[in-house]
C-alpha cells in the first residue's frame, strides 16, 4: 500500500540531538516541512555515508524550513554512542530518532518485520502532515541528499503555486507546467 498523499500516523519517541536526548512526537512536525530518513541500523556501512551526506546538506534544508529526522530501530542511546565514536556521524546536528518499539517504521510502512529493521526510505512530509515524496531503495543503494534538496524545493513550489507542476529535473527558477487540455500530447 502506498503512503503517498496520506497523513502521518501518531508517534512518540526519544531522539538524540546536539548532545541531548529529546522527546519527539508527530505533534512536533505540525506546521513544518519534515524529512523522515529511515535507515537499517547504526554502526553499518552505507548508512553512515548517507547520514553524513544529509548532514552536509542540512544547512540547505534548514534554510528551506525543513526539519530532518533520521530514524532507525536502534535506541537513542545507540545513536549517542555512534555519534560519539564516528567522525562522519559526529557532524550530524539534526535529530536522530530511536524506534526500538518499531512504531514509527510500521507507521511509514517501511519495516522489515522479519528482521526488526527499517528499509532505506525517505519521506517528505508537508506542514499539514501529508506525505508528499517517498523514496525507497534496496539495502546496498545509497541515496543522494542533493537530489532530496531538489525534491523539497519542487514540493514547496507546487504547494505554493496551485495549478503548476514541476517537470523532470526541475530546478528552482526553471519553467513549470500548467496542466490543461491544451498540453495533452504536446509535451
Amino acid at each position: 500500500m502506498s503512503v503517498i498523499n496520506t497523513k502521518i500516523l501518531p508517534f512518540q519517541t526519544t531522539g538524540y540531538r546536539n548532545g541531548e536526548f529529546v522527546d519527539v512526537s508527530d505533534a512536533d512536525t505540525e506546521g513544518r516541512w519534515s524529512i523522515f530518513f529511515f535507515y537499517p541500523a547504526d554502526f553499518t556501512f552505507v548508512c553512515p555515508t548517507e547520514l553524513g551526506d544529509l548532514a552536509d546538506h542540512y544547512e540547505d534544508l534548514q534554510s528551506l524550513g525543513v526539519d530532518v529526522y533520521s530514524v532507525s530501530t536502534d535506541t537513542h542511546f545507540t545513536h549517542k554512542a555512534w555519534h560519539d565514536s564516528s567522525d562522519t556521524i559526529g557532524k550530524i546536528t539534526y535529530t536522530m530518532l530511536g524506534d526500538p518499539t518499531l512504531q514509527i517504521s510500521r507507521n511509514f510502512d517501511i519495516l522489515r518485520e522479519d528482521q526488526g529493521l527499517a528499509d532505506r526510505g525517505t519521506f517528505l512530509v508537508d506542514p499539514e502532515g501529508v506525505i508528499q515524496v517517498v523514496e525507497i531503495t534496496a539495502e546496498g543503494i545509497g541515496r543522494n541528499a542533493a537530489e532530496l534538496v531538489r525534491k523539497v524545493r519542487a514540493a514547496q513550489y507546487v504547494a505554493a503555486h496551485p495549478g503548476e507542476v514541476c517537470p523532470a529535473k526541475w530546478e528552482e527558477g526553471d519553467d513549470t507546467l500548467a496542466p490543461s487540455l491544451d498540453l495533452v500530447g504536446k509535451i
